[in-house]
């Protein structure tokens, strides 16, 4: 037997939810004759968060349960089980590595404090040495490409941008190749229900402007869509900001945000796109999207706890608010602006909004209400489907005046509700008297 073939290698995922371009499986794989894979249902998630919030709400929770169970049949094909479990790592991980004799795990490398202190409780409780192996898996541009030195990231994302684009090349995606049948495990576990994480079943809103389930596979299939069957992509910039229905913006967020889809796998897409179709400034734009989306990863590598801290990475101080009668109002759509109502009534049903949207709610918030804009992030983190918590935090913090925007603007509701919904479709839509 070789020594390749005597190692078992366990790959714990967690927001790296898929097969295609998985630095971390990829890794374990190519040293490895066995894997073990597992996801666990983390209890820590589907309790009330210290702001009053269920963390994960119903429509993240069924999003997550899909994308669980696509991984679980894309690794299958691999010859690969995916153990699932609802219960807490720390009870999990350490019982398995005994069980199986493993000698490495490999993780998605996480620096937020929440999962930081679920891996050492994980690591605390396993008792014998082990290797540990944590790697960068949801950047565009990969850090180590980028800085050794996170204290230099630019405080404006234009001059992170510039530079990236100038200097950085993206990496090329990475893949896997399939394990013998005769190392594949006996696999009893299967995935919860809605009722066992503590729900009860619901309806897909039938006017939900993000009607998609959650996996790699419908990833791909809304990629492909979105860019070679209908060619939407070409106008992304035009149409991004919209409202209403499902092309209006790419929906790439909720895989994005737990990892079902890479950003890399977008990119070289859109590279292929433009060699076989054509490049104009909604392809770039997307792109730039991507960009975005990694500043405020590297923010908060950057800064650490601050980004959840009331004063943000500027230390700012505000008098704000926790009104309850006010949060409330917002929540549930009750505010003075028929705008901002109109939004908080979508993501109270579908669990998804526009980044008009957010924008021009957030600002609200924050700045017309002047409450604790940590509240509202809260109840972001807890409904959205696309929840991840460097945009999440990182957003806010910009939109309250705290984060990465020197010129701390505030949205006129008003206004923007005349520009971007100038027949009131997308308001009539949502505060009409819902009949289901």
């Amino acid at each position: 037997m070789s020594e390749k073939q005597e190692i078992t290698h366990l790959v714990w995922f967690r927001n790296d939810l898929r097969v295609a371009d998985n630095d971390v499986l990829q890794a374990a794989s190519s040293k490895s004759a066995k894997v073990l894979a597992v996801y666990c249902f983390d209890p820590r998630h589907f309790k009330i968060s210290d702001y009053g919030f269920r963390k994960t709400e119903k429509f993240r929770a069924q999003f997550l349960i899909d994308t669980v169970k696509g991984l679980k049949d894309s690794l299958s094909k691999f010859n690969i089980e995916l153990l699932v479990y609802n219960d807490y790592p720390e009870n999990v991980i350490p019982l398995l590595c005994n069980e199986y004799g493993v000698t490495g795990v490999y993780i998605q490398k996480e620096w937020t404090q929440e999962e930081i202190d679920v891996e050492q409780k994980v690591k605390d409780k396993i008792d014998k040495p082990i290797g540990w192996t944590s790697l960068y898996n949801q950047f565009l541009y990969h850090p180590e490409d980028v800085t050794n030195d996170y204290s230099k990231i630019p405080q404006v994302f234009t001059v992170f941008r510039k530079k990236l684009e100038k200097q950085i090349s993206v990496r090329k995606t990475v893949s896997i190749t399939q394990f013998s049948d005769e190392n594949r495990l006996k696999n009893t576990t299967k995935v919860p229900t809605l009722k066992n994480l503590g729900f009860e079943d619901f309806e897909l809103n039938p006017n939900s402007a993000f009607p998609f389930k959650g996996g790699e596979s419908s990833a791909l299939e809304r990629l492909n869509n979105y860019f070679f069957e209908t060619k939407k992509l070409g106008f992304y910039k035009k149409t991004r900001n919209g409202l209403l229905g499902t092309d209006y913006s790419s929906k790439f967020s909720p895989w994005l945000a737990n990892g079902s889809l890479s950003a890399r796998t977008i990119y070289w897409k859109v590279k292929e796109f433009e060699k076989e179709h054509f490049k104009n400034q909604s392809t770039y734009w997307l792109v730039f999207e991507l960009i975005w989306r990694d500043y405020f990863k590297y923010v908060s590598l950057k800064y650490g706890n601050s980004i959840f801290k009331l004063g943000g990475i500027l230390h700012k101080k505000y008098n704000w608010s926790t009104d309850k009668k006010a949060i409330n109002q917002w929540v549930h759509g009750n505010t003075a602006s028929d705008f901002v109502n109109a939004n908080m009534k979508e993501i109270a049903q579908t669990g998804w909004m526009s980044n008009r949207g957010r924008q021009n709610v957030a600002s609200f918030f924050a700045k017309e209400l002047k409450l604790d804009w940590r509240i509202g992030a809260a109840y972001f983190e807890s409904l959205l489907l696309d929840y991840d918590v460097h945009s999440n935090y990182g957003n806010w913090m910009y939109v309250a005046g705290v984060g990465n925007d020197p010129r701390d603007r505030k949205f006129n509701v008003k206004s923007q509700a005349e520009r971007y919904d100038p027949n009131g479709k997308f308001r009539n839509l949502w505060l009409q008297p819902q009949l289901f």
